[in-house]
């Protein structure tokens, strides 16, 4: 579910239908439309009555936050000698299931060891 966000933060100005969306993101429109009614649920989008998606407050700040953690995982992985194809994607995982508070810990590492 997270990762729908980063992708619809990078597109979104540009107002598309869930349909057309879908394609865009590789992704099949059951997948989608069930990410879109999570979304939704949580309060992280809005979906209009012709179903056009516009991001919350709430959703662009998890999507920036979100986004951060893929970042400062990716660059640490690529860092440590990891490709960076394997770094995107082992991040994209990591990222959901690590706590807060341990990515505070990771992340002030990692700015640190940059220094």
């Amino acid at each position: 579910m997270r990762y729908y966000i980063i992708k619809s933060k990078k597109l979104q100005d540009i107002r598309k239908k869930v349909a057309k969306k879908s394609k865009g993101l590789g992704y099949s429109r059951p997948s989608v439309s069930r990410a879109v009614g999570l979304l939704k649920k949580s309060e992280y989008i809005i979906v209009d009555s012709e179903g056009y998606i516009t991001m919350t407050a709430k959703g662009e700040q998890f999507a920036k936050d979100l986004y951060e953690r893929h970042t400062v995982f990716t660059n640490m992985l690529i860092a440590l000698g990891v490709d960076e194809k394997t770094a995107a994607e082992d991040a994209c995982r990591i990222e959901h299931v690590i706590s807060d508070k341990s990515f505070a810990a990771v992340k002030k590492h990692y700015l640190d060891y940059k220094k």
